[in-house]
């Protein structure tokens, strides 16, 4: 079972978040909602941060992203130190310098939809 980590988790339902947590559910993954102001959602616990998946010593296959580079390029450093085996940025959240600087570390990195790359078999 793949843990993967949601940034920009969101308990709407048109939301592709939301959406992407279902999916991961369904096809058997593990999905680590992360919000600074959810609490649950679709009956997990959500994290508020990086950090503090971080500090739970948690072990991230994949971080999906959902927020815009306004918000993921200050969360290099948490992101380099979590160590996810790879980073999905979903059409939207494009960070061609902070994807640069992951793989420059090791870290895969992928321009993708995670719904799509779960609906057809390339997850």
């Amino acid at each position: 079972m793949e843990v993967v980590a949601v940034l920009g988790a969101s308990s709407d339902p048109n939301r592709y978040s939301f959406k992407a947590l279902e999916l991961l559910k369904q096809y058997g993954h593990r999905p680590l909602p992360i919000h600074p102001r959810e609490k649950i959602i679709l009956d997990l616990n959500v994290v508020s941060s990086l950090r503090d998946l971080i500090n739970q010593k948690e072990s991230v296959d994949t971080l999906t992203m959902y927020v815009n580079p306004a918000l993921s390029t200050p969360l290099t450093a948490d992101i380099l130190e979590l160590k996810p085996k790879r980073v999905i940025f979903n059409p939207g959240t494009e960070n061609p310098p902070l994807q640069k600087e992951l793989a420059s570390h090791g870290i895969k990195v992928e321009e993708a939809c995670t719904l799509v790359l779960l609906r057809t078999g390339q997850y």
